[in-house]
């Protein structure tokens, strides 16, 4: 049996995104809030979270993604506020949100899915919701005041609209010091959908 890597396909971000990234970050970073933060150069545009692939099955599933790839052009993207998954009296994901190409986006993650099904890879029931993860909250944490005048306060943040052109296979390794993500392959955006 194949052994099997941890794995995801996302957008890496472009610098004047990072940048906005990492300012918000550092100010976040300083809250009470009961959070595991991701680190700055980790934060990235998940598509699909696709788990443990087999290592014998990473090239024909990439066969399949570059079919997707070929068929889309770029997604132009800018950052729109921050945001919580759980609500404020269970907060789990604390996120950066995303605007722009965001419909198409949701047709891309789909096709992408669809085509990676027979690696046995999951269809996300949920509609798809672009946004950059900041941080998740510890089991049992709540949000409270500190959390509503954090989402008040950044909720005009924006960014320059920035494109994005190439989506990347990487490979995710979970440590004491948190994840460290490895670049496996990438595929050029070079369709007209």
């Amino acid at each position: 049996m194949s052994p099997t890597l941890r794995c995801f396909l996302a957008f890496d971000l472009p610098e004047e995104i990072r940048a906005v990234v990492k300012r918000v970050h550092g100010d976040l970073n300083k809250s009470p809030l009961d959070v595991r933060w991701v680190r700055p150069g980790n934060v990235h545009l998940t598509v699909v979270f696709l788990g443990n692939v087999a290592v014998d099955d990473l090239q024909p599933l990439g066969e399949q993604v570059k079919a997707v790839c070929t068929k889309y052009g770029p997604f132009e993207i800018g950052l729109n506020g921050v945001g919580v998954f759980g609500g404020m009296k269970s907060p789990r994901v604390l996120w950066l949100g995303v605007e722009g190409d965001v419909e198409r986006m949701g047709f891309f993650q789909k096709a992408i899915s669809k085509r990676i099904r027979p690696f046995g890879i999951k269809e996300e029931k949920r509609a798809f919701h672009p946004h950059l993860t900041l941080g998740r909250f510890r089991r049992g944490a709540h949000g409270g005041q500190v959390l509503r005048g954090l989402l008040e306060r950044y909720s005009g943040l924006s960014s320059p609209v920035c494109t994005l052109e190439e989506l990347t296979l990487f490979r995710s390794d979970l440590r004491s010091d948190g994840a460290k993500y490895t670049k496996i392959q990438s595929w050029p955006l070079e369709g007209k959908k």
